[in-house]
């Protein structure tokens, strides 16, 4: 079996297993690329309080985020951890929605791959996931995200040991096609097998995978 081949069947084995994931949750673009920004180093418990600290104070907007206080931005989006940080990091992806794209994010989504990689790369708090993830969650480019899950699967199973994160996704969009949807699915269930099964202590008897 060839690596397109296991790979292919790893993920139909998890989709049965699991079932659909259904990422990324959020209403809206802005809802995803907001929720992209906040769950760094936290849980997506945690970043659901601040989405819905942020609705209820009605600042789930391009133009009310980017004339909000900081000191206010900061305070709502508290239960998400870093709050200081990660209001001004929100801050300046809302600027470059707000003064660049006149705070329409169909005109940011519709530049090519690589064009929108190098943009979003260019905002200060904005490194390879976070980026992947909005483009893929938010505005449906077909990027595969990588993680610290993804890369212990790889290891885990034997399919992969590249270390640089550039290295690891070249290995999934090398050997799967250019598909959004697989893209969205396989991280996802990567990230719940790891969650579950793949642990840093393997539950390898246990996992769905034992045979593959």
């Amino acid at each position: 079996m060839n690596t397109q081949q296991r790979l292919n069947n790893i993920f139909r084995i998890l989709l049965e297993a699991f079932g659909p994931r259904k990422w990324w949750p959020g209403e809206t673009q802005l809802e995803v690329i907001v929720g992209a920004m906040l769950t760094q180093n936290t849980s997506w418990k945690n970043v659901e309080r601040a989405i819905r600290n942020l609705k209820a104070k009605k600042l789930l907007d391009i133009k009310r985020l980017y004339y909000a206080a900081p000191a206010l931005l900061s305070d709502v989006i508290r239960p998400a951890g870093y709050f200081n940080i990660k209001a001004r990091r929100l801050k300046n992806v809302v600027a470059v929605l707000y003064e660049h794209y006149s705070g329409d994010i169909e005109r940011l989504a519709s530049l090519g791959v690589s064009e929108l990689r190098n943009i979003l790369l260019a905002i200060n708090g904005i490194g390879p996931e976070t980026a992947d993830s909005i483009m893929l969650y938010a505005f449906d480019k077909p990027v595969f995200v990588v993680d610290a899950y993804t890369k212990r699967f790889l290891k885990n199973h034997r399919l992969y040991n590249g270390e640089s994160y550039e290295d690891v996704q070249a290995y999934f969009m090398k050997n799967l096609p250019a598909d959004v949807y697989l893209y969205n699915e396989f991280h996802a269930l990567i990230v719940l097998l790891c969650q579950r099964y793949c642990k840093k202590t393997p539950m390898c008897h246990e996992c769905p995978l034992r045979n593959s």
